[in-house]
């Protein structure tokens, strides 16, 4: 499967970074994260802050393979489906880049711009909190098949 088809109806992942059916893959960029525009940087080190926790995870419980469930990944996109409030897409905004030059946003275009519901600052406190914790939820850790 590739990634256009995964992503035929929009972008579909686990906090912006992981997807289902695409082991070892992280993703870096806004979207369906904090979509802070204005400092790329910030976003792009809780990013890999949080990629390199799941790595370190995963080497030292003896696992090679690190994947989301395709539960967690649904239930991810529901949560942002979920927000009524949006940074992008505004359609009262000045036609550009940020709300497809004013025309009418379907799910798939929805979904590619999407960010946290409460806003850049609680998802750097959610993915914190995700993070630290440990129990990295809706991620798998595994030891792939006829490799042990």
């Amino acid at each position: 499967r590739t990634m256009t088809d995964h992503w035929s109806d929009g972008m579909q992942t686990l906090h912006g970074m992981q997807m289902h059916g695409f082991p070892n893959l992280f993703i870096i960029g806004v979207s369906q994260g904090g979509n802070l525009i204005s400092n790329i940087t910030h976003n792009l080190v809780e990013a890999g802050t949080t990629i390199a926790a799941i790595i370190a995870h995963a080497q030292s419980s003896g696992r090679s393979e690190v994947e989301v469930s395709e539960e967690a990944e649904l239930a991810w996109l529901e949560l942002l489906e979920g927000n009524v409030q949006g940074f992008l897409g505004n359609p009262d905004c000045t036609p550009g880049y940020y709300n497809n030059e004013g025309k009418p946003m379907g799910r798939r275009e929805r979904l590619n711009a999407m960010g946290y519901p409460g806003g850049p600052v609680a998802y750097f406190n959610y993915i914190n909190e995700w993070r630290s914790n440990g129990a990295f939820a809706g991620v798998e850790f595994r030891i792939p098949e006829g490799s042990q």
